[in-house]
């Protein structure tokens, strides 16, 4: 990563931003102290590229089940209980948290 005094960035603001045009991070100091860094904008339309990044900084461990859109649409599919004629979901849940459950 490339550093530069707040003097070198403000004369040379042109070659820092190719640099990081071309993908680099640039570290702007201050007496020697960083204060600043000037990084490539990511794109957000290229989901792979995201994803293997964030993979590979160590933030998202991917999933190894099925596809999000596949559970989803088995979730969809599961017949959902009904509730006797005349009870109240609301009452069932206030006795389900009343008993610690």
């Amino acid at each position: 990563m490339a550093t530069a005094s707040i003097t070198q960035a403000k004369n040379g603001l042109s070659a820092l931003l190719d640099r990081v045009k071309a993908g680099e991070s640039v570290i702007i100091t201050d007496r020697g102290v960083p204060i600043a860094r000037i990084e490539p904008i990511q794109r957000t339309d290229d989901w792979d590229a995201r994803m293997a990044k964030l993979v590979a900084e160590g933030k998202v461990i991917p999933g190894n089940g099925m596809p999000g859109d596949e559970l989803l649409r088995r979730m969809r599919a599961i017949e959902r209980p009904k509730l006797p004629e005349g009870a109240s979901l609301l009452e069932a849940v206030l006795e389900e948290r009343e008993s610690g459950w």
